[in-house]
């Protein structure tokens, strides 16, 4: 009989309060494991944590638990590696949901990459993290049995700067969380009103950063206003558009911030700072369109909140952005104003019979994407390298 395998699971990204961007990931591809395992006594797993589990993980039962280890200081290159060692005939095989794998391993790992913008854009980011970011993922991507990536752009990436072998690197894409906080019509004019937002507008949701590229989509929305502006009033029959701008300021957004005050259309340009799930669900579902042409992106949950919604996405033409939306986007270069300026006067002006045809295939899009179908990717990753470790030992 063949000894079954028992897997220690990193579970620190998902073990936090307010979650963004890998936590969303690392908890709900926690949260679909633990479920698509109940019923499956040839696997359990072992989430190690440096503090003690949140409530709203999954539940401690046969086969799945969580064990919490200190110190906390350099965790994963202290605590981790030394509870891995000291448990190394327990373990068939560790995971990560996230880059960052220990050093020293003395177990079959499989380690997860969100995207490569720091190789790619690494002026975009502080000093400290670009370090980290790039020597940390070097090893665990190196010393990895397998590699998940959460989008074909990324998979290329790995292969391209880290010389893996694609057959190494499986996709696992990221999917939509459903929403359990919604506005009633009274909470949502109080925000729509409290930020001063009229219909139309086109949105930028994230965080206000570098590699989002917001200074090109401000100098778009300049041109679109001047060509509105420019027609001959009696051919106008298009409301002019705000723009609203989505999230918290992040790190090195002062050049962001100055072309905003410095915009000739500023009045027509709305800061929002960070809002609740339930505020961008009313926002996207009331937008012309969402806006999203960063430089680099791992993947992009903006763009496919929207095609959920009816909302249409203009997005990048690069990295993974044209995988989100597929055919039920568009699809811009994204350092050419005056492209997306087109585009945005295109959709303002697009007829209600060809924007039903959009919602229907943005709805269709959206529909390919599940925490499920992605959990039963690394599953079975997980199982293969898990068995053909016990069959070596």
């Amino acid at each position: 009989m063949k000894k079954p395998l028992h897997i220690a699971l990193d579970g620190n990204e998902a073990n936090v309060s307010q979650r963004v961007g890998s936590n969303v990931y690392a908890f709900e591809l926690l949260t679909a494991l633990e479920k698509l395992t109940q019923k499956r006594p040839d696997i359990s797993f072992t989430v190690l944590l440096s503090k003690v589990p949140l409530a709203e993980l999954p539940p401690s039962r046969t086969g799945w638990g969580y064990k919490t280890l200190g110190p906390q200081p350099l965790w994963t290159q202290w605590a981790l590696p030394l509870h891995l060692y000291t448990h190394k005939k327990i373990y068939s095989l560790f995971f990560t949901p996230g880059h960052y794998a220990p050093r020293l391993c003395p177990i079959p790992y499989i380690s997860t990459v969100m995207d490569t913008a720091y190789l790619e854009f690494p002026n975009h980011f502080k000093p400290l993290d670009l370090f980290q970011l790039k020597h940390w993922t070097a090893y665990s991507v190196k010393g990895a049995s397998k590699v998940v990536a959460i989008s074909k752009a990324t998979k290329y990436s790995i292969v391209k700067h880290y010389h893996r072998k694609p057959e190494d690197i499986i996709v696992a894409y990221p999917a939509l969380t459903p929403s359990t906080t919604t506005l009633n019509p009274h909470q949502k004019r109080d925000f729509f009103g409290s930020h001063n937002i009229t219909e139309p507008y086109i949105l930028f949701l994230g965080t206000l950063q570098p590699r989002k590229n917001i200074t090109t989509l401000v100098t778009a929305f300049e041109l679109l206003l001047k060509r509105l502006r420019t027609q001959d009033t009696s051919s106008k029959n298009t409301l002019e558009p705000s723009l609203v701008l989505a999230g918290k300021v992040g790190w090195l957004a002062e050049p962001t911030l100055q072309k905003i005050a410095q915009s000739p259309v500023r009045d027509k340009i709305i800061l929002t700072g960070f809002i609740t799930e339930a505020e961008k669900k009313v926002l996207i579902e009331r937008a012309n369109s969402l806006v999203l042409i960063g430089l680099h992106e791992g993947f992009g949950i903006p763009p496919l909140e929207a095609l959920s919604l009816g909302t249409v996405p203009i997005v990048s033409n690069t990295s993974s952005l044209p995988e989100v939306v597929g055919e039920a986007g568009i699809t811009v270069p994204p350092e050419i104003p005056s492209v997306l300026a087109r585009f945005l006067e295109k959709i303002l002006t697009l007829p209600q019979v060809k924007k039903r045809v959009m919602q229907k295939k943005g709805k269709d899009q959206a529909a390919k994407f599940s925490w499920e179908k992605s959990a039963n990717i690394v599953l079975h990753t997980i199982l293969t390298e898990a068995a053909a470790h016990n069959d070596r030992t």
